[in-house]
C-alpha cells in the first residue's frame, strides 16, 4: 500500500464490502479537477480514454463505468476538507521530486475564487447526452430505420439555454432542460432498439458499440 493509500485508509471500515481501490478515486478526483469536470462527465471521460484508466490503476482497458457519480460524492464526503487538502500536497510533492515545479513558484500564490459545485450537473454532461443522441440518429441513417422523431430541433434549441441558465447560475432551469435532453436520448434509443428487433436489423460492431455506449450514458445520474 502506498502513501495515498496508507493516508487514506483510516477513513474507511474494513468490515463489510470491501471500498473501491484508492488508486482509482484518488485517481478520479485528480482528473476531475484537473480538468474541470462533473462527476458524471470524469465518469464517461475514463470510459473513453485508456490515459485516464492507466493513471487510475488499470492494466487492461476497462469497457464498464469504474462506479457510480454518487461513489465520489461518498469518497469526498470521508475524506473532508483536510483528505482533500492533503492530496493537493502530494502532487505539489511530487512535482518538486520530478523537477517540473520549482521552489521558487511556491512563494507566490495565485488564488482561484472561482467555486465549483461539484455536485451540480454542468451543461458539459448535457453535451454528452446531445452526442449521443446525434450519434444513435446516424446509426438510424446508416441502417435506414426512420424515427420517430430525431428531436434535432428541440435540442438545437435547449442546448444554447443550458449554458446560458448555468452562467446565470439558474441551475433548477438548468437541470429541467438537461433532463428534457436526457429524456430525449433515452426516447431515441428505445426507438432504434424496438426497430431494430422488429426489422431483424443486423448492426456492425460500431453501431453495436454505439448503442451500448449511449445507453450507459443514459443511465449516468444527473
Amino acid at each position: 500500500m502506498g502513501p495515498v493509500g496508507q493516508r487514506i485508509g483510516g477513513h474507511f471500515s474494513t468490515e463489510g464490502a470491501s471500498a473501491l481501490p484508492t488508486r482509482l478515486m484518488a485517481g478520479l478526483l485528480y482528473l476531475q479537477h484537473l480538468h474541470n469536470l462533473s462527476d458524471e462527465m470524469v465518469l464517461e471521460q475514463w470510459l473513453e480514454s485508456p490515459y485516464y484508466q492507466y493513471f487510475c490503476g488499470e492494466t487492461f482497458y476497462q469497457h464498464d463505468f469504474p462506479c457510480h457519480p454518487t461513489s465520489l460524492v461518498k469518497w469526498r464526503k470521508r475524506l473532508g476538507e483536510e483528505g482533500c487538502e492533503w492530496l493537493l500536497t502530494q502532487t505539489i510533492q511530487a512535482g518538486l521530486k520530478l523537477k517540473v515545479i520549482k521552489p521558487a513558484s511556491l512563494k507566490r500564490v495565485v488564488v482561484d475564487t472561482t467555486v465549483q459545485e461539484k455536485n451540480i450537473t454542468f451543461p458539459t454532461d448535457a453535451k454528452l447526452y446531445n452526442k449521443a443522441r446525434q450519434q444513435l440518429t446516424q446509426v438510424a441513417k446508416e441502417q435506414g430505420i426512420t424515427l420517430g422523431q430525431t428531436y434535432d430541433k428541440a435540442c438545437h434549441e435547449l442546448m444554447p439555454k443550458i449554458g446560458r441558465y448555468g452562467h446565470a447560475k439558474q441551475y433548477k432551469r438548468m437541470r429541467k432542460a438537461i433532463k428534457q435532453v436526457k429524456g430525449f436520448l433515452g426516447r431515441v434509443l428505445r426507438d432504434i432498439d424496438r426497430q431494430v428487433k422488429r426489422q431483424g436489423v443486423t448492426l456492425t460492431q460500431k453501431q453495436e458499440d454505439t448503442l451500448n455506449q449511449s445507453s450507459r450514458v443514459r443511465h449516468l445520474a444527473l
